[in-house]
């Protein structure tokens, strides 16, 4: 095998960081010239200003640089034309026009909207800590962000004043802690701008951000709801017909019928409620040990027997997650509990052993969730 064969095979397992694809497969590999030891590598960004391009530099510099006849890579970055960037996004969406990848009869991905009665009960903290434990199972997911007036992933995920990576009309979501993300705030000239959208325009920024995204192949998409009944929930079950519902609620005993609404409105739309999770629950005191009881008792198991009796099917009390101040802290600081408290990430562990079936790998395989 020549020094430039082996080149071309080596540059055939660098993976660009953003499209999850060979730099050969994606055009982006311009021109290779070797000579006396000196590989010079011209590679095509699909946007100026690539935010990866550092990183891009040194995954193919490392990789060559392993090639026993070089000892020098220089790497001269250039943008694509309108027809190469053209040509990327066909490659990535498989050769088709927009569409939403979740709703194809051939999706594997598993769907599952996070949804409450009301605002306040902690329904982005679960799903934030649920995405990025899966995350550390090693599956692949996705989190959007589908609250537009009261969208907070981007501050508990770290990733405040990111901005997802343009190739026109199609953008990468931003990754971190190994969960992808789309947010309505990402799109905003600034954070503090107010979102004023009704009724179709909402199905409409829904529509889009679940189809212009470059997804990749998910194993599982979290969708977080706003709270209550609105446009929002019903797209969802419009967009995506085969998506599912977690009820997320506090112990609060009024607080089931309020949370036993985003129940119905998922049984009218026919998408399958899967379960309930009881948020702040009882916590102990560091001090004394005893109990405490903050926003009283029972409301999860409430809300379970309200949408089982519902349904005429058991919907599970998934799980009761104890109330802390450090699960807040670590929500302000964008760094989900699950990576630092070991008795947080067996509670989330526990939901998804209830909740997904994984026997070995999810590469290719359909999630099956009981329902």
């Amino acid at each position: 095998m020549s020094t430039l064969e082996a080149i071309n095979l080596a540059l055939n397992s660098v993976i660009d960081p953003e499209l999850h694809k060979p730099l050969p497969e994606l055009g982006m590999i311009e021109s290779v010239e070797f000579d006396s030891g000196v590989v010079k590598l011209a590679v095509l960004l699909t946007i100026s200003g690539c935010p990866m391009k550092e990183k891009l530099k040194s995954d193919i510099t490392s990789t060559l640089l392993k090639i026993n006849e070089i000892s020098k890579v220089e790497v001269i970055f250039g943008v694509m034309n309108e027809e190469q960037r053209n040509n990327v996004k066909k490659i990535i969406r498989g050769g088709r026009e927009k569409f939403i990848p979740f709703a194809q009869p051939e999706s594997l991905t598993r769907v599952i909207g996070i949804a409450s009665g009301k605002g306040g009960v902690g329904k982005s903290s679960v799903t934030v800590n649920l995405a990025v434990s899966a995350a550390l199972r090693g599956l692949n997911v996705g989190i959007l962000d589908a609250d537009v007036y009261g969208h907070s992933i981007p501050r508990l995920m770290g990733i405040l004043d990111k901005r997802p990576t343009a190739i026109d009309q199609t953008f990468i979501p931003v990754e971190n802690f190994g969960v992808k993300v789309v947010s309505m705030e990402m799109f905003k000239p600034e954070r503090s701008d107010p979102v004023a959208y009704r009724g179709p325009l909402l199905h409409r920024v829904l529509e889009q951000l679940l189809s212009d995204a470059y997804w990749g192949d998910l194993d599982l998409l979290l969708i977080d709801l706003p709270p209550g009944t609105g446009d929002i929930a019903i797209s969802l079950g419009q967009l995506i017909p085969n998506s599912e519902i977690i009820v997320v609620t506090t112990p609060q005993i009024a607080a089931a019928e309020v949370a036993e609404r985003a129940g119905r409105i998922a049984h009218q739309i026919k998408q399958p409620v899967i379960g309930v999770i009881e948020n702040m629950s009882d916590s102990t005191c560091a001090k004394c040990g005893e109990k405490i009881s903050i926003f009283g008792s029972g409301g999860g198991e409430e809300t379970a027997r309200r949408l089982s009796q519902l349904l005429g099917a058991e919907v599970p009390l998934l799980s009761k997650i104890p109330f802390n101040s450090i699960l807040r802290e670590g929500g302000d600081v964008g760094n989900p509990i699950v990576l630092t408290d070991e008795n947080y990430k067996k509670c989330f562990d526990n939901i998804l052993d209830k909740i997904i079936v994984r026997p070995k790998s999810l590469v290719g395989v359909r999630l099956n969730l009981n329902t």
